[in-house]
């Protein structure tokens, strides 16, 4: 059977490096749509994104974050498979095609992207949390902590990467979830929403390199409003929601 492959990127403020990402995308095997949704960008990343080929950019007028963005375009995007990419991956993005490779050959239903991995990836659903990983953030680990915390504790299942962007997923995926959570929580919720109905879901490691947050002011507040949104997506898939 022959899959449609939506790459959708939801961009913020990304025109130095949005051009990288979509030809990357556009080259990767088997993606036949790259979407690219601004989410109220003020530096033309949306421009940028129209000459740069993106088959469809999708411009909101006011900033929505993560999930609402991907929720204004997943609806009326043609794919069988979605492949998720970061705006800021760069010339990196052309790793999607591993985390593509499980999803098409029907050995998995989602797929994660384990950045910077330096040891075979523990299987998902494992007990052993102690991993070791390469490539680190800015930040101290806090959001990782208690993402993989509340994951464990709603759903038994021991995730590397909880927090991870990049990831490829059959469409049914979203559309029984209702969607994606809001904000900084699409990654966490989408995770557990999975894991519930059953999905069967692999890390991959990539080679994939993007911006991490700082330990300046700037890094700090952005890791608190996704701890928030973080806290807030466990919260209600615990009450069910």
């Amino acid at each position: 059977m022959a899959y449609q492959v939506s790459a959708i990127i939801p961009a913020y403020n990304e025109a130095d490096v949005i051009t990288d990402t979509i030809m990357a995308a556009l080259n990767i095997p088997g993606v036949t749509q790259v979407i690219v949704v601004d989410d109220a960008s003020t530096d033309g990343t949306a421009d940028i994104a129209r000459i740069a080929g993106a088959h469809q950019v999708v411009s909101l007028e006011k900033n929505l974050g993560k999930g609402g963005a991907l929720n204004r375009v997943w609806p009326a995007a043609q794919g069988d498979i979605f492949l998720l990419l970061d705006a800021d991956l760069g010339a990196s993005a052309s790793e999607g095609a591993k985390l593509l490779a499980p999803v098409l050959s029907g050995s998995a239903d989602m797929s994660i992207a384990v950045f910077g991995q330096v040891e075979p990836v523990v299987g998902l659903g494992s007990n052993n949390d102690s991993v070791k990983l390469g490539a680190r953030s800015g930040g101290f680990g806090l959001v990782m902590k208690t993402a993989r915390f509340g994951i464990k504790s709603l759903t038994g299942k021991c995730v590397i990467s909880p927090l991870a962007g990049p990831r490829a997923l059959k469409r049914d995926i979203v559309e029984k979830s209702g969607g994606f959570a809001s904000k900084f929580g699409v990654e966490v919720g989408l995770t557990i929403d999975a894991l519930r109905m059953g999905s069967r879901i692999i890390e991959v490691p990539v080679g994939m390199v993007h911006r991490a947050s700082g330990r300046d002011l700037k890094g700090f507040i952005h890791r608190g409003r996704q701890l928030m949104d973080v806290i807030s997506t466990l919260g209600m898939k615990a009450l069910g929601e």
